[in-house]
C-alpha cells in the first residue's frame, strides 16, 4: 500500500484514478491545481505523486521544478505531450517516469509499482559503510553524499544511485541492461532514460560526453566511471 497524491484537473479522470488506486488499497489524496499540490506535499508525506501537466494555474513542468525544490518524492508525469524533446526536458527537471495519455489504469499501476520498488529498495537496503573514492570523487552511500574535489554535489536521488553504482565498480564497463536492472530496478526500458540521467550527471561533474573526465560511454557496450588521466582532474580528449 502506498500514499499517493493525484494532481489532475479533469474531474472525470481524477475520479477514475482515485477509484482505481483506492481499490488497489492505496491511500489517495487529490487536488486539481499546482498550488494545491505544493501545499499538500509541504504538509503531508507521500510515496508517489501522479502529476498532470495541463493544470489550470501553472504548467505541470513548472510545478515539477517547484516540487523538486521541496521534496524528492517520486513523481510520475501524466501528459498528452508525446514530443521527445518535451519528455527529455521532464526527465531533466526531475521526473522519475512518465505516461502518455490516454493510458490504462493497469499501465499506471505497473509504472507505480516499478517506481515504488526503486524508491523502497534505495531506502530499505543496508547501505555499505565504505566510502567510495575515484580520483577526486568521493561517494558516501551511507549518508548519500557525494563530493568532487571537496565540493558537495547537489544530486537527485536517481543521480546519486547511478553515481554510487558506477563508483562501486571503478574502471569496469557496466552494460545498459545492468544499469536498468540495478539502478532503475527494471528488466527492460528506454535507453533514453539512461542517457538523460548520464547527461545530467556529467554536467554536475563538470564534463561533457565530448570531453569526459570521469564518465565514459563505450558505444554499444556500456558506461564506466574512472579517474581522469594522470589524476589531474582536467578535461581529456574523447576516446
Amino acid at each position: 500500500m502506498a500514499s499517493v497524491l493525484v494532481v489532475e484537473d479533469d474531474q472525470f479522470v481524477r475520479s477514475a484514478l482515485i477509484r482505481h488506486l483506492t481499490d488497489a488499497a492505496h491511500t489517495v489524496r487529490s487536488v486539481g491545481t499546482a498550488l494545491e499540490a505544493l501545499r499538500e506535499v509541504a504538509h503531508f508525506s507521500f510515496d508517489v505523486v501522479v502529476l498532470d501537466l495541463g493544470l489550470p494555474d501553472l504548467d505541470g513542468s513548472e510545478a515539477l521544478k517547484m516540487l523538486r525544490g521541496i521534496t524528492d518524492v517520486p513523481v510520475i508525469i501524466a501528459t498528452a505531450r508525446d514530443d521527445e524533446t518535451e519528455i527529455v526536458r521532464l526527465l531533466n527537471a526531475g521526473a522519475d517516469d512518465y505516461l502518455t495519455k490516454p493510458f490504462s489504469v493497469e499501465h499506471l499501476s505497473a509504472r507505480m509499482a516499478a517506481v515504488l520498488r526503486r524508491s523502497r529498495a534505495g531506502a530499505g537496503e543496508a547501505a555499505p559503510s565504505t566510502v567510495l573514492r575515484v580520483g577526486g570523487l568521493t561517494v558516501d552511500p551511507l549518508r548519500r553524499q557525494a563530493e568532487l574535489d571537496g565540493v558537495r554535489l547537489d544530486l537527485t536521488r536517481r543521480e546519486f544511485d547511478l553515481l554510487a553504482f558506477l563508483a562501486s565498480r571503478p574502471g569496469v564497463v557496466v552494460a545498459r541492461r545492468e544499469l536498468l536492472a540495478e539502478v532503475w530496478q527494471q528488466s527492460y526500458g528506454d535507453d533514453q532514460t539512461i542517457d538523460v540521467h548520464l547527461s545530467w550527471l556529467r554536467r554536475k561533474l563538470g564534463e561533457t560526453a565530448a570531453r569526459p573526465r570521469y564518465l565514459r560511454t563505450l558505444r554499444g557496450v556500456g558506461v564506466k566511471l574512472e579517474p581522469p588521466a594522470c589524476g589531474l582532474g582536467g578535461a581529456e580528449p574523447p576516446r
